[in-house]
């Protein structure tokens, strides 16, 4: 008798996940393998901050036995070829809406992106989270016009309100594609099957693997 083929999981797109999740992947896949946090480096002035944790820290024992696997390091500027995968996301109507429906419906995913529980800083204002949704959420942003250029031309001090509104979407929108780019890539070079338990990252992939014509297994664990 042949033993059956391993299942090997990439968790995407975050570089934690609940306790409830890793168990039922621990459940389903022979390894789960975790990327680092994911730290974007816009322009030389300015990018968001990376974290040091990692989901091994916690379960020495999974890491030590080959069940977690993880230290993919997705950090730092965006190569060429990542920026041309995020354009054609940004750039693609279906992809779009779907981010929007997602920002509007999945409180989850919204959290992802934005905090909300406390007032935002939004350019050199501070707005309470519910009124800064809520132009977060204008129906006219789920269709402008949007490049990974046009969001570093904005990754600067002195924006007017209404231009400080469309770099943090503008943001949310890279910060989401790029975090895609990053799960197709490793997927790929690792022979990995890309796992969420997130509905809108799952269609979003979906929709990008679709349009771009590419076969790469994905799933999705229903919370």
């Amino acid at each position: 008798m042949t033993s059956p083929p391993t299942r090997n999981a990439l968790f995407h797109p975050f570089h934690l996940c609940s306790p409830e999740t890793l168990e039922r992947l621990l459940s389903q896949y022979d390894s789960i393998h975790f990327r680092d946090y994911m730290a974007l480096r816009l322009t030389p002035l300015m990018g968001t901050t990376a974290y040091q944790d990692r989901m091994g820290d916690d379960h020495p024992t999974l890491v030590t036995g080959g069940q977690i696997v993880q230290g993919y390091q997705v950090s730092g500027p965006l190569d060429a070829a990542a920026v041309a995968e995020i354009d054609r996301d940004l750039t693609d109507p279906s992809w779009r809406a779907l981010f929007h429906t997602g920002l509007r419906e999945d409180r989850r995913f919204q959290r992802g992106l934005f905090d909300l529980t406390h007032a935002m800083q939004i350019g050199g204002m501070l707005v309470p989270g519910p009124a800064a949704l809520l132009r977060l959420l204008e129906p006219e942003r789920a269709t402008t016009h949007c490049t990974v250029a046009l969001v570093q031309a904005l990754a600067k001090p002195g924006l007017t309100l209404g231009d400080a509104y469309r770099f943090e979407y503008g943001l949310a929108l890279v910060k989401t594609a790029a975090a895609q780019v990053y799960t197709i890539r490793l997927a790929q070079a690792h022979n990995l099957t890309p796992v969420t338990d997130s509905r809108t990252h799952h269609t979003l992939l979906d929709r990008s693997l679709t349009r771009e014509h590419r076969d790469l297994p994905h799933e999705y664990l229903r919370r």
